[in-house]
């Protein structure tokens, strides 16, 4: 079985101007919240069964952009199966807030940053 896309991400160095095109363009709300730098939690207003996102400001040079985080049952073991694959991790595992689980970052052969969230 295969493993399904959780969350969706989108940084920027301009997060206010990134998050009034996406509001604006599909109609989705999101609040920054300033308890967490002004990262904003996306409800695209899709029902329940929706996948999630957040939109907020980058936090390193390079790392501006959109990102899937994909579910995966244990985090180390699929962070040393990418590396195996030749992704090179660019987020070490971390501890969400709140108790929402655990998260790491790799590159894909071109680059792109995806997530792996346990």
């Amino acid at each position: 079985m295969g493993q399904p896309v959780a969350f969706f991400e989108i940084t920027s160095t301009a997060p206010e101007k990134v998050r009034a095109f996406y509001t604006g363009l599909f109609g989705w709300s999101a609040e920054p919240d300033p308890a967490m730098d002004g990262y904003a939690m996306v409800d695209t207003g899709a029902g329940p069964d929706a996948i999630g996102g957040g939109i907020g400001p980058s936090q390193a040079p390079g790392d501006t952009g959109v990102k899937i985080y994909v579910r995966v049952d244990d985090l180390e073991k699929e962070l040393a199966r990418a590396g195996e694959l030749g992704a090179p991790t660019l987020a070490p595992p971390m501890d969400l807030p709140e108790g929402y689980g655990r998260i790491a970052v790799v590159a894909d052969p071109d680059g792109n940053p995806v997530g792996l969230w346990a």
